[in-house]
């Protein structure tokens, strides 16, 4: 049934893919595994867009499936509800309208105990920097799948430290206080360093760990 399921994600079959995994839920399955599949579908559907197959209306509708499959399996899985580990400030950045990624990375942080303001895609910069003003977050998470989005990055950065909201980086290259992550499937090295964020990952679980690490909490 697993690449049936991932079968039915790419090709956009949302009441099959949803009752796939009822199903596969109602039989025990491990709700990683679906989500496993679940990432596995939604990268088929990112090659499909960038093959001109898919189209952004079509990311959008895929958007909704991950939600209502994600909360299929947040009532399966034991969700930290006990004290929050730590505040993100999370969007797609302007120029960006890609959510997939972000709301897998919105799910997973959640999950594990994060209190999450997810401020959407495409956000102004002046958005990120209001939501970091209100909201004063241990980390700010930057979504970007388009490398148009790697100059919308740099530019919320500059913005961020030019309110006085992030530290700007010391000589050696590091940052005291809130920490600035950026994701997406094209992110680099060598664009962290552009962007000057503190840290990158590309897929949710990862940005987890990250997250975990820069908290004290791994």
């Amino acid at each position: 049934m697993s690449e049936e399921f991932v079968q039915a994600l790419a090709d956009l079959e949302e009441e099959r893919a949803i009752e796939m995994a009822n199903d596969r839920l109602d039989a025990g399955e491990d709700p990683m595994d679906v989500l496993d599949d679940l990432k596995k579908g939604m990268a088929i559907v990112g090659d499909r867009y960038d093959a001109e197959e898919y189209f952004i209306p079509d990311l959008m509708y895929a958007g909704d499936i991950i939600d209502q499959i994600s909360d299929l399996l947040v009532d399966e899985m034991d969700a930290d509800e006990s004290e929050t580990l730590g505040t993100i400030v999370l969007g797609t950045v302007k120029d960006d309208i890609h959510d997939i990624g972000k709301d897998l990375v919105f799910f997973m942080f959640d999950l594990n105990g994060f209190e999450v303001i997810d401020l959407g895609v495409d956000v102004p910069i002046e958005t990120f920097v209001e939501a970091v003003e209100e909201n004063d977050p241990d980390i700010i998470a930057l979504s970007g799948f388009l490398t148009a989005a790697f100059d919308s990055m740099k530019e919320t950065v500059e913005a961020l430290e030019e309110a006085g909201l992030v530290e700007e980086f010391d000589e050696d290259g590091l940052r005291d206080g809130t920490k600035i992550m950026i994701g997406g499937g094209q992110i680099t090295d060598d664009v962290r360093n552009y962007v000057r964020a503190d840290g990158y990952e590309t897929d949710a679980p990862s940005g987890v760990r990250l997250a975990k690490e820069w908290l004290g909490e791994a």
